[in-house]
């Protein structure tokens, strides 16, 4: 069986050493990508989760890896081995994953393109335990157990490091990162669906800024 390489942990390590806060980002319009991304890395947040719940999103992390090569660009919602494909050629630094399957853990252990799986119960954190990983995305976060579970899974895998999503708010994030065990908080709080459509850039900058003051 082959096992996750030091290089790929250290790599997604970096990543959620980059930034407490992970932005779930859904592209509604490609030309809002860049500059959605910008006013985020603008107001201090530098790691960029663009998710695949929209057509764009493929397209989005090419335009943006291009736009802002200083940040952390990866894939979310990557739920087959086809897509991780389609994301690491357009350039994904990261793979995010809402759940786990063999076939996409077998497959991060090969690429270059570093996996956070997705997990919501011990049973799917070993099955990734099995294969060398060491950080994963708790999700969803809020109606898995919240808090809670995460301190209850620190008892039997206390060197597994989580990035919880899903439900998370703003004034709940730093519950989640004042855990030992808990590396960085993904939420949509950062990007709401409004602000974005009248592309109001200069208040996401300023939601990025007061959500990194609050913690």
């Amino acid at each position: 069986m082959t096992q996750l390489s030091e290089f790929q942990r250290e790599r997604v390590q970096a990543v959620l050493a980059a930034s407490p806060l992970v932005p779930v980002i859904a592209i509604n319009e490609l030309e809002d990508a860049v500059p959605l991304c910008q006013a985020l890395v603008d107001g201090g947040i530098n790691v960029l989760e663009i998710t695949l719940r929209t057509e764009h999103g493929v397209n989005a992390i090419k335009a943006v890896r291009e736009a802002i090569p200083d940040a952390w660009v990866g894939a979310g919602t990557v739920t087959s081995v086809a897509e991780y494909r389609q994301v690491e050629a357009a350039g994904a630094q990261f793979v995010i994953t809402p759940g786990v399957t063999e076939a996409i853990l077998e497959f991060g252990v090969t690429s270059e393109a570093p996996l956070l799986p997705g997990i919501s119960t011990v049973s799917e954190l070993m099955m990734g335990y099995a294969l060398g990983y060491r950080e994963f995305k708790f999700f969803p976060a809020e109606v898995s157990g919240g808090v809670p579970a995460l301190k209850a899974f620190s008892g039997p895998f206390s060197d597994v490091t989580f990035c919880p999503t899903g439900g998370i708010r703003r004034d709940t994030a730093k519950d989640y990162l004042a855990l030992k065990n808990v590396k960085a908080v993904g939420g949509s709080w950062l990007t709401p669906a409004d602000v974005v459509a009248a592309k109001d850039w200069a208040q996401i900058t300023q939601i990025a800024r007061d959500s990194l003051a609050d913690l």
